[in-house]
């Protein structure tokens, strides 16, 4: 087979159309990657309205990818066709350069994003960089690992790189594509996790996934029962709201953290004395490198956390997309070329 299918956007905010074009050979230092499953996140939509620096088109995006080498370029070791892999949202020195060992590789001057430094996975086959690969264990398959590769490492890397223990109770603010990987997370890390999304329906959708108790933001005020339970070391906010994501803050105890990794434009209202009297903090977490992944991957393996996803052929991306963007999607699209 000498070409492969794509689904690219010409021009920005346009839809996706399906083109074939010749297969790429890997470069030095490159893989190419057939690709079994690419997760349709949130954080696409960035590149196809170009709300993101350096973004080309024709635009191939998706970045979280997941299948198998098919050829190696130049250079390549340790790795080798057959390899089953994940190649997740930041690539770079996959923890190797002195800022990704101290665990600040958001500094790392080689971080490379697959649909902005080089084609994502709405395709048929793709070609990575091996500093952005990561080794997908046996147990999970390429649709359970596709979403891990940024929805999941990002949730794993909130609760690991953050000031919670196990035993702390946590909390997490909606359970969409990315709370409902976190509340289970959460929960298989030891933690005492409450989950908090609006209404009484989600209840047995929050106890499934672990969490030891439930808010419905809809019923009650969400501060008021953390702080009843006691006070959460950290409020993971997951929702695309900015109004919910701030409601977190005043459930937190003393030197607790609001950890927001939800987007939405609008500014989080969040008074100075809200933080300065109980000495709480209010961060940002993004997604993680390689090297991330791979430990989400495993703790995901070990644990028996999987992504709920939906499945659709390439041909239907821009459905996917679509119900991606609307919420429609329970809980993480899934293109399976």
């Amino acid at each position: 087979m000498n070409s492969m299918r794509v689904a690219q956007v010409l021009e920005p905010g346009k839809p996706f159309e399906i083109v074939e074009r010749e297969l790429p050979q890997p470069g030095p230092g490159h893989v190419r990657i057939a690709v079994e499953a690419t997760g349709v996140c949130r954080s696409d939509a960035g590149f196809v309205h170009n709300a993101f620096p350096n973004v080309t088109f024709p635009l191939v995006a998706g970045h979280e990818i997941a299948g198998y080498i098919d050829a190696l370029g130049e250079g390549v070791e340790h790795w080798a066709v057959g390899d089953h892999v994940e190649v997740g949202w930041f690539g770079g020195n996959c923890g190797h350069c002195p800022p990704c060992r101290e665990g600040d590789f958001i500094d790392c001057q080689n971080l490379q994003v697959p649909g902005g430094s080089y084609d994502g996975g709405y395709a048929t086959h793709t070609v990575a960089p091996v500093s952005a690969l990561a080794r997908i264990p046996a147990e999970l398959t390429s649709i359970d690992a596709a979403p891990l590769g940024c929805a999941g490492v990002t949730t794993y890397n909130a609760f690991k790189k953050s000031s919670a223990r196990p035993g702390d109770l946590v909390a997490v603010i909606g359970i969409g594509g990315l709370g409902h990987l976190a509340v289970q997370y959460a929960a298989k890390s030891g933690y005492e996790t409450v989950a908090i999304a609006r209404g009484e329906d989600k209840r047995p959708l929050a106890a499934e996934l672990g969490a030891h108790y439930y808010i419905d933001s809809t019923a009650d005020d969400p501060a008021k029962q953390l702080q009843v339970l006691g006070g959460a070391k950290v409020v993971l906010a997951t929702a695309s709201n900015s109004q919910a994501m701030a409601s977190g803050v005043a459930g937190l105890q003393p030197r607790g953290e609001l950890i927001v990794i939800g987007i939405d434009s609008e500014p989080l209202p969040i008074t100075p004395t809200q933080l300065i009297l109980a000495s709480r903090s209010v961060v940002g977490h993004p997604s993680g490198t390689s090297r991330d992944v791979e430990h989400a991957m495993n703790f995901s393996a070990l644990a028996g956390i999987r992504p709920m996803t939906e499945t659709m052929p390439l041909e239907d991306i821009n459905e996917a997309f679509n119900r991606m963007m609307t919420g429609a999607a329970r809980f993480r699209m899934v293109i399976t070329p």
